[in-house]
């Protein structure tokens, strides 16, 4: 997988210089996608159910409702969806607590990046605020964001562009100047939807063709993206 062939903003004049970066979590920031897809298998077996990895997959980016229609749409109304939502944040909270939750690679020197070239960035998250709180506070990154969106913060989550919006805002910066990194296509939805120009790091699931057309650029990893921001900053 390389870069998609895009102009930067110095090369094309209808695109501003980046001066904000809204980051997802889950996935882009955390390598946290496995252990909440095992989380889930681990949760539907307590409860006599068997969930398949490729249905989990279809979970990744979609705020709580969305979760809920699939899982009724595919067990039936009778499904104990409250049950199966509990008994997973309670299987996910013990694979994290017992180490299992790292760092993506390339997201401290990128946030090193931006400090140096001192942009403001918030996440904008479809995991609720004690699960995103608990996540960054245990691997060190909570204090090196300005604002934290979450599914708790919103009315519509991904693809809706509320969530992109609503970080934007918060961290004073018009959505055509701000840059979205996302791993899930509900998100990279959600920030085309919000007019914010979007990287796509793809993590359990490879980008469909929809995605690529939305998308500033496909790359493989966090490290990338600093050349990006590094063209389009004036003060880099």
């Amino acid at each position: 997988m390389s870069a998609k062939d895009h102009l930067t903003s110095g090369e094309n004049p209808q695109l501003g210089p980046v001066k904000g970066v809204i980051f997802d979590m889950d996935g882009l920031l955390l390598d946290s996608e496995n252990l909440a897809m095992e989380a889930l298998i681990e949760s539907g077996h307590a409860l006599g159910y068997e969930i398949s990895m490729a249905f989990c997959r279809r979970m990744i980016g979609v705020p709580a409702d969305g979760c809920r229609t699939l899982v009724r749409e595919a067990f039936g109304e009778s499904f104990p969806s409250d049950a199966f939502f509990e008994g997973q944040e309670i299987a996910l909270r013990q694979l994290v607590d017992a180490g299992r939750l790292t760092v993506k690679e390339g997201v401290v020197p990128l946030l090193d990046l931006l400090d140096t070239l001192h942009l403001p960035r918030a996440i904008a998250t479809s995991s609720s605020r004690e699960r995103t709180d608990h996540h960054l506070k245990l691997v060190g990154l909570f204090d090196r964001f300005d604002a934290i969106v979450t599914r708790d913060d919103v009315h519509r989550g991904k693809p809706d562009p509320e969530p992109y919006l609503k970080a934007a805002e918060a961290i004073k910066v018009a959505p055509s100047l701000c840059l979205a990194l996302e791993d899930s296509h509900a998100g990279a939805r959600a920030a085309h939807a919000a007019s914010i120009r979007v990287i796509v790091v793809p993590d359990l699931l490879q980008p469909t063709d929809d995605v690529r057309a939305k998308a500033w650029a496909v790359v493989e990893s966090l490290h990338e993206v600093a050349a990006f921001i590094r063209r389009s900053t004036p003060q880099a």
